[in-house]
């Protein structure tokens, strides 16, 4: 199965950090973010990358390169500006192929075993939900067994990671356009699973959650291994 990294976004809350630098490529406790998700999709046997970029791309090209030196493959799907989530995915779909595939935003971070994702999924969906933080106490959907509604009353968040068939997009034309209404159309016609994760979970949003993070891996001792 192959996983594409969402790494096109501008990172407009994170400013300045984002002006000379991608946003993936910030570092917290030595190592960038987007190596993370490299490390722990390379660890579960997920090897076979893609990753698109748009704002101060030809850096995540330049640091990453082939991917050889993880252990994987990279792909790059270039955007000459940001499309957006479902843009930039409908973007890459040539690189992806005709089977389902993992999506993973590049400005979380996680703990999340990848390998529970390597299965067959029935609908068009597999989200991964996790417990609201403080910064969307709201949530975006709800988690009804299997199934993920967009309606009702414990909502949890989205992680940012999931399993996407490519006929989601099957009515889509080029160009930027969200994510969000294409998995509720979906979810209509009840071909939206997911599950609920527990572990550690971080959106990067601003400055100070990325410097957070940072203190709470290097506390633990989960710095820089080579």
């Amino acid at each position: 199965m192959k996983a594409m990294i969402l790494a096109a976004g501008r990172g407009e809350r994170m400013r300045p950090l984002t002006d000379l630098t991608p946003k993936p490529l910030l570092q917290v406790a030595g190592r960038r973010l987007i190596e993370y998700h490299i490390h722990n999709l390379v660890g579960a046997g997920i090897r076979e990358l893609v990753i698109n970029h748009a704002h101060l791309g030809d850096q995540i090209e330049a640091i990453l390169g082939d991917g050889s030196r993880y252990g994987a493959t990279i792909q790059y799907s270039v955007e000459q500006q940001a499309l957006e989530t479902a843009g930039g995915i409908f973007n890459a779909l040539p690189l992806l192929g005709d089977k389902p595939f993992i999506v993973v935003n590049g400005d979380v971070w996680c703990d999340y075993p990848f390998q529970r994702l390597l299965k067959n999924i029935t609908g068009l969906a597999h989200l991964v939900l996790v417990n609201n933080p403080p910064h969307h106490s709201q949530g975006d959907f709800v988690l009804e067994g299997a199934k993920v509604k967009s309606e009702g009353e414990t909502r949890l968040t989205f992680s940012g990671i999931s399993i996407l068939k490519p006929e989601l997009f099957a009515a889509c034309q080029p160009g930027a356009f969200p994510l969000a209404p294409l998995l509720r159309q979906a979810m209509q016609n009840d071909k939206v699973s997911g599950e609920h994760y527990t572990g550690e979970w971080w959106d990067i949003g601003t400055p100070e959650r990325l410097k957070a993070l940072d203190q709470k891996l290097r506390q633990a001792g989960q710095g820089k291994v080579e």
